[in-house]
């Protein structure tokens, strides 16, 4: 077959360090399709350019030859090659302005664009994805802030002595890293209660959890949460709440019932009923998927009512993994970086100085954090996205979509089709007038 795919180093920052396809699985595509690639070389990725040479690779700086590319993040706009194939994490599916530049210029140039978020089966479930390892490391960033803002505060617990989660090399060492702090939490107790609220429950979700559970936890049901009197929680343990779509939201018309179809379809007609939880918690891990056509979690507003009382509100972090500027969490303002992953949002002033001194609470929005596990994500990744990609490479882009013999989970993700945006796309025309 012989057909030739790039694979483009990140250079978003010196963090990215992840890739799409691992050179174990880039060896296997060559022996059992036929395929050959072309990879960038590269200096801090988790896999050496010795490791693609070894496997059969090209190392070479230009791509211009490879007709499909596969990289991680979005791409530059000089990168852009004419009548090309691209698959990466596009961000573009909610009109986000720093990217719709990206967007028409890959519309100009007559390209195909394939978003990985919008590979999925037929029920919507997403095929591939880095969402269990955004979870894994972005608990355990969040609960290393939340050891150094209590710190700051005056109060000593176990937490203190975790570390970010790129410093363990793994998240087999990092959650040990965290079970040992259970441990001592099981034997010696907290002096207040300590509540972690998760809101959603998909990979983003389990990745987290699979990390608070190293702790010992006291599983609280939302309804629950409200009513627990201070004596009733278990200084032994730290509580846990996951918090689903009909605990955060309800109808706008109250003669309305709660119908979770109906809300992804029309999020409009629902308003958050979440801030009836917020004074309960300590930590509030974010793993939803928002539109901007949802309610909040959290707002603005609310953080300027509660602190302008005149006690701190219980909550000290939000763990923001999904990481929608001034999405769910309108907090947040900026994306971090690993280097510096946490600010402190001041509700009086709307500032977010960096660290986690000041008056709000302080906000860890690492908007790459699988790149913390950047080896074992990748390699995850790669092994989902392995079987897609011979169907991927080897389909005529000549042809008109309908002929072209993706396979329909990869059909599903095609946002742009040789210059134009796919019917299912279409929308996104009025955000491309805007930028």
């Amino acid at each position: 077959m012989n057909v030739k795919a790039g694979i483009r180093r990140e250079d978003k920052n010196i963090w990215e360090q992840r890739v799409p396809i691992t050179p174990q699985h880039l060896s296997e595509l060559m022996e059992e399709a036929g395929l050959t690639f072309c990879v960038q070389p590269s200096e801090i990725r988790a896999f050496p350019n010795s490791d693609y040479r070894a496997a059969g690779a090209e190392i070479a700086e230009d791509l211009s030859s490879c007709p499909v590319v596969f990289a991680v993040k979005e791409i530059p706009l000089e990168f852009i090659q004419p009548n090309s194939t691209y698959l990466f994490f596009a961000h573009v599916i909610k009109g986000q302005e720093s990217n719709m530049p990206m967007l028409q210029r890959l519309l100009d140039l007559g390209c195909t664009l394939i978003d990985y978020e919008r590979v999925t089966d037929e029920k919507g479930r997403r095929l591939i994805f880095f969402g269990r390892h955004a979870g894994l490391a972005g608990m355990i960033d969040t609960l290393w802030a939340l050891g150094l803002r209590l710190e700051w505060e005056g109060r000593s617990t176990p937490f203190r002595q975790l570390k970010q989660a790129y410093h363990y090399g793994s998240s087999t060492v990092a959650k040990e890293a965290v079970r040992r702090v259970g441990e001592e939490i099981a034997e010696q107790g907290l002096q207040h209660p300590l509540v972690c609220g998760i809101a959603g429950y998909g990979n983003v979700s389990r990745g987290a959890q699979e990390v608070l559970d190293q702790l010992p936890v006291q599983e609280i049901a939302p309804k629950q949460l409200v009513t627990l009197a201070e004596g009733e929680y278990d200084r032994h343990k730290v509580g846990k709440v996951v918090f689903h779509e009909v605990h955060t939201v309800k109808p706008v018309d109250p003669a309305q019932g709660f119908d979770l179809q109906d809300f992804f379809e029309h999020p409009a007609k629902y308003e958050s009923q979440f801030e009836r939880y917020i004074p309960h918690l300590t930590v509030l891990v974010n793993a939803i998927y928002w539109t901007p056509a949802g309610p909040r979690l959290v707002t603005k507003a609310y953080l300027r009512q509660s602190y302008g009382r005149s006690q701190a509100p219980r909550l000290k972090i939000i763990g923001d993994i999904s990481c929608d500027i001034e999405g769910a969490i309108e907090a947040t303002v900026r994306a971090t970086d690993p280097g510096e992953p946490v600010y402190v949002y001041e509700p009086a002033t709307g500032r977010a100085p960096a660290g986690i001194a000041g008056e709000g609470p302080v906000i860890m929005a690492v908007d790459n954090l699988p790149c913390e596990f950047a080896a074992e994500a990748s390699a995850d990744f790669s092994a989902a996205l392995r079987d897609h990609v011979p169907a991927i490479v080897t389909a005529d882009y000549g042809v008109p979509l309908s002929d072209c013999r993706l396979p329909p989970e990869i059909k599903r993700a095609v946002i742009a089709y040789r210059g134009q945006l796919t019917p299912d796309y279409r929308y996104l025309e009025q955000f491309l007038g805007q930028s």
